[in-house]
């Protein structure tokens, strides 16, 4: 899927390039030959002017019977033709004269053209055979560029025609550079949409890697969601299906039990995946403002609360406050920080075998010249493997591949295997709160879960009626 994809998007960039650089080709292409034209049609016009000063112009016969006699203009064409047909052909420029009623009267091309006289033309492509002669005996055919002009003789009774001037110039001089260019712009079209497909390509596998990330994310996410509710689902069918087949009074209680238990754990599960797409989302149904709280007061709640689970588990849970750190207070989310320390305690009580100690530490702390407090959850647990930490932080994600309940621990120890979005929670509050968490591990040592959260400017001392107990132990 994601190959058709990308090979998708590479043709429609490599597409779309083409068919822009096919636009540009073809305007760039007729504007060098436009602007070649014009530059032939200046050229022809300038030598008609050049003409049109050198012609020798003389004066006829005044025709007899006249009362007041005209002079009768022409031009000498031995006199104002032949140093200009030397100097033109040089230029491959021709020449030729028409009498006013249009004859050929004279020509620098080696035979005539037959081309029909067109006057005043600015400037006009023509096609035609020169005919064949003694030197010549085939057909050669030509492509001229053409300007005609009529010539006028000025003088003080009038304007008199003398003839009409047509200068020719090889039509080759324009579609030579133009073929040529049209060569060039062809192939460097082909390698510029081979580059542009090559770097689509590359940029496409750029574009849709994050996509195929989140996509095999989004699997894995799927999967492991199905696989947390399919068991407690099976479980309170199981039971439901056994309540309905032996009616018994005295059972139904138990299985009551049962399915209320799961239900509570069904519906912790859906709070923490309702929670975590909000976060990724940063879209909250009901944005909740954020005050002014004391981590000291809600980190010592959390450990009263714990206390209960921390004997159950015969573990020694204990609570150190710095004096300086119990003043502090964070701008955010009471309800999301309670959450985050209630989700690293119980972790590492979770994981920590009879007869052990978790220790929870809140002090101040700078990082990076910013002031906050920085909370750690210390056990003497079983540990992470080191391959494991960069991943503990992720959604569903546990140690145990299998994902079956925890390592076998000391008898003794009633354990219930979490989801596996307990840390994942903990790190989208953290950052909620623009802080920073990270774990430390050695097997079969314990673990310690370090939090940084930053205070507001200068954070003023806690109120009053704040408690700054130092210390609280859980036997």
């Amino acid at each position: 899927m994601f190959q058709t994809t990308r090979r998708q998007l590479a043709l429609w960039y490599t597409g779309v390039t083409a068919v822009l650089l096919l636009l540009f080709a073809t305007g760039f292409y007729f504007y060098v030959r436009q602007t070649l034209v014009e530059r032939v049609d200046d050229t022809l016009n300038h030598v008609v002017e050049i003409v049109q000063r050198s012609l020798v112009i003389e004066s006829g016969v005044i025709e007899p019977g006249v009362i007041e006699p005209a002079p009768v203009w022409h031009v000498n064409l031995e006199a104002s033709f032949p140093e200009h047909a030397a100097a033109v052909e040089d230029d491959h420029i021709d020449l030729e004269w028409f009498s006013p009623e249009g004859e050929l009267l004279w020509s620098t091309f080696s035979a005539p053209t037959n081309i029909p006289l067109h006057p005043d033309s600015d400037g006009e492509t023509v096609y035609g055979q020169i005919a064949p002669n003694a030197a010549e005996p085939l057909l050669s055919s030509f492509a001229l560029r053409q300007v005609t002009q009529p010539v006028w003789s000025s003088d003080q009774s009038g304007h008199q025609m003398l003839g009409y001037l047509r200068v020719s110039h090889p039509w080759f001089e324009v579609t030579k550079p133009s073929r040529q260019l049209l060569r060039d712009l062809g192939l460097g079209l082909l390698l510029v949409v081979g580059a542009v497909a090559a770097i689509g390509w590359l940029l496409s596998g750029l574009a849709i890697a994050p996509i195929r990330e989140a996509y095999q994310r989004l699997k894995q996410f799927t999967a492991d969601a199905s696989h947390e509710l399919r068991n407690p689902i099976a479980v309170i069918q199981t039971n439901v299906q056994v309540a309905l087949a032996d009616p018994n009074p005295s059972l139904q209680p138990d299985q009551l039990q049962v399915i209320e238990r799961l239900t509570r754990r069904l519906g912790r599960l859906v709070d923490d995946l309702l929670f975590l797409a909000r976060q990724d989302t940063r879209q909250e149904a009901q944005p909740r403002p954020q005050i002014s709280v004391l981590p000291a007061k809600l980190l010592q709640n959390v450990i009263e609360e714990q206390q209960a689970l921390a004997a159950e588990l015969d573990l020694k849970l204990r609570l150190q406050i710095a004096p300086d750190a119990a003043e502090l207070y964070l701008i955010g989310e009471a309800d999301q920080l309670t959450r985050l320390f209630t989700n690293l305690v119980s972790n590492a009580l979770q994981y920590t075998p009879s007869g052990g100690q978790v220790t929870v530490t809140l002090q101040r702390q700078k990082l990076q010249g910013s002031l906050g407090i920085q909370l750690q959850v210390q056990d003497t647990g079983i540990g992470i493997p080191a391959a494991a930490l960069p991943q503990i932080f992720d959604r569903f994600y546990r140690v145990d591949p299998a994902r079956s309940a925890l390592p076998v621990l000391p008898v003794g120890t009633a354990r219930l295997a979490g989801s596996g979005l307990g840390l994942a929670i903990a790190k989208a509050i953290v950052e909620n709160h623009q802080g920073q968490i990270e774990a430390s591990s050695l097997p079969a040592q314990g673990s310690c879960f370090t939090v940084w959260l930053p205070c507001p400017k200068n954070a003023a001392p806690a109120p009053a009626n704040a408690s700054s107990a130092s210390s609280l132990d859980a036997p």
